[in-house]
């Protein structure tokens, strides 16, 4: 039997979801073969949280961030803290940070400005960065081929744009996380993207407690959803479920710990 350890490269486990069940959810991870996961913060409250739930478990690490649509409670104040924290041990990533212009109402300018003052952080402090990109395609790659940012290491996390897009990324070095809304039946796009992807460019990923896969669509997800998720990259590639599950656990230990 093959040693399977699976590495859970963005959760939330911060999040009001967890908050019956949280230590007993957490504590039951590496019993069921998620050997890794990474909490990702996404606003000042879970910069701390995050923190505070990698010093209390062992196989729980962090990544410090402010995502686009929470860059309001930034200042050089608060962004110095979340600096603080960032630099704090089992701190492995700078995230997530990005754009995301879904909604009518968001400035634009404002979220530019601070994610390029979190990527100035990663690359200064030298740590790889957890990126959210949604309907912001071309200011993400704009300001990711820039050259203050060339080189910088990362993930763009739940990938949503065309093959032709996650062609340049792959270029540039980063990776590309994978969750549950592979398995949706409107997927396609990502499926071909998945098709084109080397496996060694992948990472595994729920974004818990959101975006649970197929048969657990609009339920509360979790970890423990992983192994559906690696079922179907591993349907799609055409190779054992084991080699996706032991792939993407070296590649997520080669971005966020160098080993």
């Amino acid at each position: 039997m093959k040693d399977i350890r699976i590495f859970e490269s963005h959760a939330h486990y911060d999040d009001d979801a967890f908050d019956a069940d949280r230590d007993e959810l957490i504590s039951s991870l590496p019993d069921n073969n998620i050997a890794v996961a990474i909490n990702v913060a996404a606003s000042l409250g879970g910069v701390d949280n995050t923190y505070e739930l990698a010093s209390k478990y062992d196989h729980i690490y962090g990544a410090i961030g402010i995502h686009p649509s929470e860059v309001g409670e930034l200042n050089e104040n608060t962004f110095q803290h979340v600096r603080e924290i960032a630099l704090k041990p089992k701190m492995v990533a700078v995230g997530e940070i990005g754009l995301d212009y879904h909604y009518d109402d968001v400035d634009k300018s404002l979220q530019q400005e601070w994610f390029e003052r979190q990527l100035t952080l990663a690359r200064d402090i030298r740590k790889p960065v957890i990126i959210h990109s949604r309907d912001a395609c071309e200011d993400t790659m704009k300001i990711l081929k820039s050259n203050s940012f060339r080189g910088l290491p990362g993930v763009v996390h739940c990938y949503s744009y065309t093959v032709e897009t996650a062609r340049e990324l792959l270029k540039m070095g980063y990776y590309l996380g994978i969750g549950g809304v592979i398995t949706f039946s409107n997927a396609r796009k990502l499926v071909e993207t998945v098709e084109e992807t080397p496996l060694d460019r992948i990472l595994l990923e729920t974004d818990c407690p959101y975006l649970a896969p197929t048969p657990h669509r609009g339920e509360r997800n979790s970890s423990l959803n992983l192994p559906l998720v690696a079922e179907k990259i591993a349907a799609i590639k055409g190779v054992p479920y084991y080699k996706v599950v032991d792939q993407t656990y070296k590649n997520a230990r080669k971005l966020f710990f160098n080993k």
